[in-house]
């Protein structure tokens, strides 16, 4: 009886041995597929990214000062 328990075991394992080398052959396949920006390319949007991060956060930042000002007008009793 656990001879044929570690057989079944064993045959699981090549299974999966078996699908995980399936896998990467093709993500190794698909990876050569892929076309990459060029250099010249991912500096400009890197750059557009953190201009639009910088100006949303002073935006925010501006919104916060002005709301402040503004609740500070209400009268506490």
């Amino acid at each position: 009886m656990a001879n044929s328990n570690t057989k079944i075991k064993k045959d699981e394992k090549a299974t999966m041995v078996d699908g995980f080398k399936n896998y990467f052959k093709g993500v190794k396949a698909e990876w050569g597929k892929v076309t990459w920006p060029e250099k010249h390319q991912i500096i400009v949007e890197t750059g557009i990214v953190l201009f639009v991060v910088i100006a949303f956060t002073v935006i925010v930042y501006l919104m916060d000062i002005i709301f402040k000002g503004l609740l500070g007008l209400i009268p506490l009793r």
